[in-house]
């Protein structure tokens, strides 16, 4: 298995090559450079680094100011500030005059290395999924990340990008480029599908094994686009399969889970398991404790799963 890279760290050092190439490209920070690793781009190119401090609503009004100069401004904090706080200011500033603007979240989910429950963001997928003009992705692995960011600054519009803290391992193939409204068929299977993203991918992966032993062959996809989402695969994993299991780092209201009900419920009516945070606020702990917690680890899901199909 390849080295893990945190896709922070592949977020940081892939808008330091763009800004190379791009002297539009400016970063703003919400005092936690060092965290998102936009520290990188701070020190090479400190002319266009904005240092808001801990405002976070009113970066956003200089990121939108900023777009409309002609900038492509990446306004970086921590997930849970990048759309609870300042969700009035991203409406309002961004999304209603469809600036290109660039929202990026970090430290998402349950895993915050251990900010507890006021760090972690279990709602801002399903906020940012629920503003017009506004696009949603999630890369799950260090060149995703890279894919996913490059793509961001050539889009000329809202994007959202929710990265994770923490190294993974390599997901998506070594000639993958990513595209927008797109998602992955990681693993092939005829039972069920498992459909999940950032974070939770590697858990599902190996759940998608141990399920194996038991004779359940599982298509697992990655849906990094979270709005727009893949609705052509998920029908067509609808279609094949008969049943489906979501499984997100996030409230299971709002996020993944409830993206993938739309469509299904629309288009194609099938059974449909939704594993995530079951609408309750987080705690504070490690990866693995809080995987423990809410019933995320691999062998968690793999059960879930068996007891879905079993139902």
């Amino acid at each position: 298995m390849s080295e893990k890279i945190a896709p922070r760290e592949a977020f940081g050092k892939t808008l330091v090559e763009l800004g190379e190439e791009n002297p539009d490209i400016v970063v703003l920070d919400a005092d936690l450079a060092p965290s998102t690793k936009v520290s990188y781009f701070k020190e090479r190119f400190p002319e266009r680094f904005i240092p808001v401090g801990i405002a976070e609503q009113n970066m956003i009004g200089i990121a939108a100011g900023l777009s409309t100069l002609g900038f492509i401004p990446f306004a970086t904090t921590f997930a849970c500030f990048a759309s609870r706080r300042v969700c009035d200011q991203v409406m309002i500033s961004v999304a209603y005059p469809r600036l290109n603007v660039k929202i990026v979240g970090a430290y998402v989910g349950l895993f915050v290395g251990k900010n507890g429950a006021t760090h972690q963001s279990l709602e801002d997928i399903a906020i940012m999924r629920s503003i017009a003009n506004m696009v949603v992705v999630e890369p799950v692995d260090g060149l995703e990340t890279k894919e996913v960011v490059r793509f961001a600054s050539e889009y000329d519009e809202p994007m959202y990008l929710r990265i994770g803290r923490d190294p993974m391992p390599s997901i998506v193939p070594p000639d993958y480029r990513f595209q927008l409204g797109k998602g992955l068929v990681l693993r092939e299977g005829n039972d069920v599908t498992l459909i999940s993203s950032g974070a939770m991918v590697e858990d599902t992966l190996k759940a998608a094994s141990l399920i194996e032993k038991r004779g359940i062959q599982a298509r697992v996809i990655n849906m990094s686009s979270l709005k727009p989402v893949d609705e052509g695969l998920i029908v067509k994993a609808a279609e094949e399969t008969g049943k489906i299991v979501t499984v997100e780092n996030h409230n299971i209201i709002g996020g993944l889970g409830s993206a993938v009900a739309e469509v299904i419920s629309e288009k194609m009516p099938v059974k449909l398991k939704r594993i995530g945070v079951r609408d309750v606020f987080g705690k504070s702990g490690t990866n693995e404790e809080m995987k423990k917690k809410f019933g995320l680890r691999s062998e968690d899901i793999a059960e879930e799963v068996v007891s879905f199909l079993e139902s």
